[in-house]
């Protein structure tokens, strides 16, 4: 069995309408997320959604490849409607930390959202919590999966993980502790395993998607630099 472990830039409108779908069968304090939800677009524009968390006081937080390289990318934010220039305050990497911490003008914001402020949950997440993943598009529900549904090779880095790959949003989402709606985590990647398999004699390999990892609260506690407030 082989395992992979790839980053969720793609997107597409079967995960929408999932998201949409699910979202309307949640609870009403669901909806409540999706004003913080926002895009990230590169520029020019990349060809799939890029998404990221609003924190308050003009915060986004995302992962850190989707703007990328932000000397290069010049990244806007699109939340409430408006397309916004992004500066940066943190970026992080692929390799190391998968997350980037960049900011808007607060003031260009509709005031019942300047307002508004989410909180990072205070622990780490376990598993069979219950999660809200949140895009502007909707909302979904799933649960933390234990590690042992992680292969052992993966589960050092990419130990906090969800289930419900297909209809759960992709790179940037953020993940959302169903019962106090505090931020638990952004998500980074996707988690798959390859079998092996003989058709018609000619071995085949098949992927199955298993999980998508989220880099967890604590570690974006300790991310944000000290000093910055949201």
């Amino acid at each position: 069995m082989s395992v992979a472990v790839k980053v969720l830039s793609l997107g597409c409108a079967a995960l929408a309408a999932a998201l949409a779908s699910t979202g309307a069968r949640a609870q009403s304090a669901d909806a409540d997320l999706k004003p913080f939800a926002v895009h990230v677009n590169r520029t020019p524009q990349q060809s799939w959604p890029g998404y990221g968390i609003y924190l308050g006081n003009g915060l986004i937080l995302t992962a850190s490849h989707v703007p990328g390289t932000f000397a290069y990318t010049k990244p806007h934010v699109v939340i409430a409607g408006q397309d916004l220039p992004a500066g940066l305050v943190k970026e992080g990497n692929l390799d190391s930390v998968d997350l980037t911490l960049l900011s808007i003008d607060a003031t260009n914001l509709p005031v019942r959202l300047r307002m508004r402020r989410m909180p990072l949950c205070e622990r780490a997440p376990y598993a069979g919590e219950a999660v809200v993943v949140a895009i502007p598009e909707g909302t979904a529900r799933s649960r933390v999966l234990p590690a042992q549904a992680i292969p052992a090779e993966l589960r050092g880095r990419f130990g906090t993980a969800i289930a419900d790959v297909a209809t759960t949003g992709n790179s940037g989402s953020g993940v959302f502790d169903a019962a106090n709606l505090c931020l638990l985590g952004i998500i980074s990647r996707k988690i798959s395993v390859g079998q092996r398999a003989a058709r018609f004699g000619a071995p085949v390999t098949a992927t199955r998607d298993i999980a998508k990892y989220f880099v967890p609260a604590p570690v974006i506690k300790a991310f944000i630099p000290p000093g910055v407030t949201y």
